[in-house]
């Protein structure tokens, strides 16, 4: 093959390069639920110091070794530090890096996409169930033809101008995300367009008159539990679904389909369990002493639609089906209350992985309940925000789509990149 050459992996890239940072040391650290599933860039990190884990720094790739993390696609780019700086993060990343003179840092990142490289990894896990972990000596030894330098530049370019645009979407859902959010937090946590009006006394402070406290149940018609299923047809087990997971949300949340397993159900758990427009997923189990469960993404017809509305959550989730109208009020009232932590006070106390006490939380935790018009007002301004965030998750979607299909002929020399049409 013309400008290829075959090469083991051991020697074309390295596996967790040596890296000095000292003990104590003020660095930003990115666990891994702070990554997300199938994206090249990193946003979110805290400053701590240096106590172990992976070290790493620009051009380099983290990818998840453990399961089911390493198949649900925590595995990132690091190009966010300064000149020099280095980070660290989850003792579970294989830290990989290009070799100079030999391999493009970002044709790396791209390379450890491709499907023989990514099945490699996961059928060398070895382990207890549950905690299972690639080999990194067995990818060091895959034999791969690959490109020349000049070709892995042009296929990596290549492939991260699709990642630009689908990251210049994320960031402009984002926006609108925030803006929303801060439009809930106006009308009724700080009743900014109400200030001009009467306001009583209630148990959660001074609120508009008219408007009262309750509870979640007030505006809940029920919560469905999920369906884990089965990963083959046995016996009844004969409904084929789509199966949102925790790991779903973020892709959801900026309208993209994401990678989500598909597996088989019963037919009657199917009819009682499956998503309605207006739906709210919540993460039920999973939770750690830093991260709470509870954590919540609104279902929209479109996500539906995109699954040609079969689809349902596992086990690990809850569907919440809220009165009528209440669809926006609902998740974002939530939302806000997950992110003040409140979500904590409502997780079981085992050590290790919690559960969020989901009942507790909907028929105790006061909530201030505007009038519906109000409500109403509210959801039709959401409306209006989310079909834009779906209109640019379809987008995203189709790059992202031809950025998978394109990678693995790119990878095996089938295309080049000067023979793709773009439309």
């Amino acid at each position: 093959m013309e400008e290829w050459k075959e090469y083991r992996l051991g020697d074309f890239m390295e596996f967790n390069p040596t890296v000095k940072l000292p003990k104590n040391t003020m660095a930003r650290k990115v666990t891994m639920d702070q990554l997300v599933p199938h994206c090249r860039d990193i946003y979110n990190w805290t400053y701590e110091p240096y106590s172990g884990g992976a070290k790493f720094q620009n051009g380099d790739t983290i990818m998840a070794r453990i399961t089911p993390c390493l198949e649900n696609g925590k595995h990132a780019f690091v190009s966010f530090l300064d000149d020099d700086e280095i980070a660290y993060g989850s003792t579970e990343y294989i830290v990989i890096r290009g070799r100079k003179g030999i391999s493009d840092n970002l044709f790396v990142y791209y390379l450890s996409h491709y499907p023989e490289f990514k099945n490699t990894a996961v059928k060398s896990m070895v382990g207890s169930s549950g905690r299972q972990r690639a080999q990194v000596d067995v990818l060091e030894n895959i034999m791969m033809f690959l490109p020349s330098l000049p070709v892995q530049y042009g296929i990596a370019n290549f492939l991260s101008s699709l990642d630009d645009k689908i990251e210049v979407n994320r960031r402009l859902n984002d926006n609108l995300e925030q803006q929303a959010q801060a439009l809930f937090k106006s009308w009724f946590v700080d009743f900014e367009p109400f200030k001009d009006g009467e306001f009583v006394e209630s148990e959660m402070g001074m609120i508009p008159k008219g408007w009262r406290v309750g509870v979640y149940d007030d505006i809940i018609l029920e919560t469905i539990s999920g369906d884990w299923g089965k990963e083959k047809a046995e016996g009844n087990y004969t409904h084929k679904v789509a199966c949102i997971r925790g790991c779903d949300f973020q892709d959801i949340k900026n309208g993209l389909r994401g990678k989500t397993p598909e597996r088989f159900i019963l037919e009657k758990n199917y009819q009682n369990k499956h998503f309605c427009d207006k739906d709210m997923l919540v993460e039920i189990s999973g939770g750690t002493a830093t991260v709470s469960t509870g954590r919540v993404c609104p279902v929209s017809q479109q996500l539906i639609n995109k699954y040609n509305g079969d689809v349902v959550c596992t086990n690990f989730c809850r569907l919440v089906r809220p009165k009528k109208g209440y669809g926006a009020y609902l998740y974002y009232s939530w939302f806000n209350k997950y992110n003040n932590k409140v979500m904590f006070g409502y997780e079981n106390g085992t050590s290790g992985i919690k559960n969020f006490r989901i009942k507790d939380f909907t028929s105790i935790e006061p909530v201030v309940l505007p009038p519906l018009e109000k409500i109403q007002e509210f959801q039709n301004v959401i409306d209006s925000i989310q079909k834009q965030i779906q209109t640019r998750g379809t987008e995203s979607q189709n790059l992202a789509q031809l950025r998978d299909t394109l990678l693995p002929r790119l990878m095996s020399g089938e295309l080049k990149v000067n023979e793709i049409e773009m439309h």
